[in-house]
């Protein structure tokens, strides 16, 4: 989805997800990936929906837009772990 393309920093608002500091998802057509300093995963993207491949299949982040990001939640396996905010990165 064209609006979701760039790059956007990740914030952790409740739930068993870890600090998020530092963490930006970078998006772009129908892929992208989640980056924790040089490390990546990738996922795609379906309408509001990024589905992780490996090694995170099952992974789910599900979006809804809010202000000038998006609220999200990480589910797995049906099973919601957290929730966070996405905002988008100033270049």
């Amino acid at each position: 989805m064209a609006q979701l393309d760039g790059s956007w920093s990740v914030e952790r608002v409740s739930g068993l997800l870890p600090p998020m500091v530092g963490v930006r998802k970078r998006i772009s057509g129908s892929v992208g990936e989640t980056k924790v300093g040089p490390l990546g995963v990738p996922f795609t993207v379906e309408g509001l929906t990024l589905r992780y491949r490996a090694p995170l299949g099952g992974l789910v982040d599900q979006l809804e837009p809010e202000g000038t990001g998006y609220r999200g939640r990480a589910v797995y396996r049906g099973r919601e772990l957290g929730r966070f905010r996405m905002r988008p990165v100033e270049i």
